[in-house]
């Protein structure tokens, strides 16, 4: 269950629709090895509820996005422990083309360098793993052309480490163009989630923050 309150500890019961739905949460475990991406049900008077599965013992992030009705997109920030042995820290990995079942996702971003603060647009390349043409028939995810949640590499994930780019209108074929900043130098981890044929494709990938 999340409760959303104002300062005063009062429930927000009003929420506007953003991407299709009232709350967006980001559950990640903190060596960014766990990535769900959910939809809590409204129960009203403030109450989201969801139902998940953490298959991995350490600690959890959570990410709650929401938009009060009338007011700016917010995101809070929740914390949980799965109690056991957790595994072993996570490994960079600089591959730019992952095969996520029958497609090939290839991120290519538009600076060679990417420095803290600075624009830059990143570029998913979606082909068939088969054919390796250009999928042509991407559906809208979430109202988007794709969906992408940022973290920083950290030892607790706070709000600054969490980055939600949109999709960028226009891009070719196969193509999903997201254009962002990173707030600050160090290693980050992205999940691009796009929509073919009705499944979800996550592909992830790491990018290095001067």
């Amino acid at each position: 269950m999340i409760d959303v309150q104002d300062s005063k500890g009062k429930a927000i019961a009003q929420f506007d629709t953003f991407q299709e739905k009232l709350m967006h949460l980001i559950v990640v475990s903190d060596d960014l090895q766990i990535f769900q991406h959910l939809h809590p049900t409204y129960k009203g008077n403030g109450r989201f509820e969801v139902t998940t599965t953490l298959t991995q013992a350490g600690n959890y992030t959570l990410v709650s996005d929401f938009k009060p009705a009338g007011k700016e997109e917010e995101v809070a920030i929740l914390k949980t422990l799965v109690p056991g042995t957790s595994s072993a820290a996570s490994v960079v990995d600089s591959a730019k083309t992952k095969t996520i079942d029958t497609t090939n996702v290839t991120l290519t971003l538009s600076e060679l360098a990417v420095k803290a603060k600075q624009e830059v647009t990143l570029t998913f390349d979606l082909k068939d793993s088969v054919s390796n043409q250009s999928i042509s028939n991407l559906q809208p995810y979430l109202g988007e052309e794709g969906h992408l949640v940022i973290l920083k590499q950290s030892a607790s994930l706070t709000r600054a480490d969490y980055v939600h780019a949109h999709a960028m209108k226009g891009a070719a074929d196969g193509k999903v163009e997201f254009m962002t900043a990173f707030p600050q130098p160090g290693n980050y981890k992205l999940w691009g989630q796009f929509n073919r044929n009705g499944k979800i494709v996550v592909a992830d990938f790491w990018v290095n923050v001067l």
